[in-house]
């Protein structure tokens, strides 16, 4: 269909300077928060997340780079028309931000009846051409474009001219000096007073930085995208390795479980961090030993993930064939410290181990590196003196010390891991090593009314089951008959 456009068709009328030179003003003033947010914006090239943000600042700075300079272009006008074509290049080139002001925008005519070619200055440099050279003419054209491209200029140009279709399309040149460009061109026919195409008039900009960025953002988008569906794969497994190490227990659980009258009233409960989207290396037991002794244990092992679950679950493993074997804290530590240390996957982590022996109700612990239990006794608590005891792991050989605890009927012991409070308060300060320990020895007089283990952890987790932690937790109550 021959289009509407005529060559004696009537100049729309400019838009008024004030009203063009405030949106100049807010455009540069966007531009400038923009930029200012990619400057603060964290350097890290092996987080997909930051680099997806930067190279959405990147585009936006481009675009609003280029809406900047057609701004600018529709205040100004057209250039003063150059009738010789050498203007120059006889004249030194135009300064970086001049060009830059232009908009990377030039405008072409070829006239078919006289086949004379009008080329503005701009559009010399986006080709890199010498305006001494003269400009191009749609035959010649296709000679610097990409081989692949050269049809999708051939096929726009033949439409514009024969069918009379708007042209817009896009290609790449190679210039003289050997760089590539990327060329978006938009164009119309210009029709006699006939119908038939006089002229074709188009106008061409230089889109390779805004195609950079672009392209960028969508590598780093499809970069954090697949870190995402690895990092909930990985925390699928986690949770799934997890689950199938901890003891599958909920609620309270008695010891014996074989009959005969109840020593030990247990329950356990696990925090998830409230920051991390992985799972950690926490962990918590109860186990009825051959001896009548019952081992309670809560540990901690260094990172998240797959990694983190897999280890403590070789660590918890070992331990609980270690107690079955009839070693006792202090040895079971010193080993759980060799199989760390001399692991393919070396870690740090902290344990402890208690063994309770109802018949003279006395408590054999150890520690590594790990916060001591708690003793309640008639609503008073108080933090159990620690053996030594380094972090398993940390270094080879190491010796761990035990010692006995005297119980006593109804009494309430209080095991868990180093998660268990935020490391920062709301004002941003950091919370010392003891603040879980007190946070807990608080709750003395409430641990006193409670009827079961069980509603001690509601309890716990009543007052530090925090949005604002950290890491995740632990925490495992111990009531003895």
């Amino acid at each position: 269909m021959p289009s509407h456009l005529h060559e004696d068709h009537s100049a729309a009328q400019p838009p008024e300077p004030g009203a063009v030179d405030s949106l100049i003003s807010q455009t540069r003033q966007l531009r400038g928060k923009v930029d200012a947010v990619r400057r603060d914006s964290a350097m890290d090239d092996e987080d997909p997340q930051l680099r997806w943000q930067r190279a959405l600042c990147d585009l936006a700075v481009h675009q609003l780079d280029d809406l900047g300079a057609h701004l600018g272009q529709l205040r100004d006008g057209l250039p003063p028309e150059e009738t010789d074509g050498t203007a120059y290049a006889t004249s030194e080139p135009p300064a970086t931000s001049t060009v830059h002001a232009l908009g990377r925008a030039g405008s072409a005519e070829w006239d078919l009846l006289t086949d004379a070619v009008d080329w503005s200055g701009e559009l010399y440099r986006i080709f890199g051409r010498d305006p001494a050279d003269g400009p191009l003419t749609l035959d010649e054209m296709p000679s610097w474009l990409f081989a692949e491209d050269q049809q999708i200029l051939s096929e726009a140009v033949t439409g514009c001219l024969v069918d009379g279709r708007p042209i817009d399309c896009e290609f790449r040149i190679v210039r003289t000096d050997g760089s590539v460009r990327t060329v978006h061109m938009v164009g119309e026919p210009v029709l006699d007073a006939t119908g038939g195409t006089a002229s074709m008039w188009a106008v061409l900009r230089d889109v390779s930085e805004l195609r950079r960025s672009q392209r960028t953002l969508r590598e780093t988008r499809d970069s954090l995208q697949r870190q995402r569906q690895i990092a909930q794969t990985e925390r699928r497994l986690a949770v799934e390795l997890q689950e199938a190490v901890l003891p599958p227990w909920r609620g309270s659980l008695r010891f014996p479980q074989g009959g005969g009258p109840t020593t030990v009233d247990l329950a356990a409960h696990y925090l998830p961090s409230a920051t991390s989207a992985l799972i950690g290396g926490d962990w918590y037991d109860a186990l009825p030993l051959p001896d009548g002794s019952t081992l309670l244990t809560v540990g901690d092992l260094t990172g998240h993930g797959v990694s983190a679950t897999s280890g403590m679950a070789m660590l918890l493993g070992a331990l609980r064939g270690m107690a079955v074997a009839g070693l006792e804290p202090g040895p079971l530590m010193g080993w759980l410290n060799q199989l760390l240390d001399t692991s393919a996957q070396p870690a740090l982590g902290s344990a402890l181990c208690c063994r309770y022996d109802p018949a003279d109700r006395t408590l054999l612990w150890a520690q590594a590196g790990h916060p001591a239990p708690l003793l309640f006794r008639n609503g008073t608590g108080r933090v159990l003196d620690p053996p030594e005891g380094v972090l398993l792991g940390a270094t080879s050989g190491a010796r761990y010390t035990q010692v006995t605890e005297q119980l006593a009927p109804g009494d309430l012991l209080v095991l868990h891991t180093d998660g268990l409070v935020p490391r920062r308060t709301a004002f941003g300060s950091a919370t010392d090593a003891g603040a879980a320990a007190r946070r807990l020895l608080d709750l003395g007089p409430r641990f006193a009314e409670a009827r079961t283990s069980q509603d001690c952890v509601r309890i716990v987790v009543e007052e530090l089951g925090t949005p604002e932690r950290e890491d995740d937790a632990c925490v495992l109550v111990a009531r003895f008959v």
